[in-house]
């Protein structure tokens, strides 16, 4: 598993921009954007790539991720 496989990536559409946005929460909100869910998702995942690199670069701690659990109770208290 990569290092960036870690991060949550969310594409979700929003009606006010009229396309998908793709965002990665520990990372960044509303990374790229665009007419096809896939495409925003493939673009989202090259990002986080690089955002991790420059975090790396920049001898910055990298954030620690949201997975499974974590992140569905997170979003619980959101909601």
């Amino acid at each position: 598993m990569k290092q960036e496989d870690r991060y949550v990536k969310l594409v979700e559409w929003s009606d006010e921009d009229q396309c998908y946005i793709g965002s990665c929460p520990e990372l960044f909100y509303g990374g790229c954007h665009g007419d096809d869910p896939r495409a925003v998702f493939d673009e989202l995942c090259q990002i986080v790539e690089e955002m991790i690199e420059l975090y790396k670069q920049d001898g910055k701690s990298l954030p620690p991720p949201l997975s499974g659990k974590e992140f569905v109770n997170a979003m619980q208290k959101i909601a």
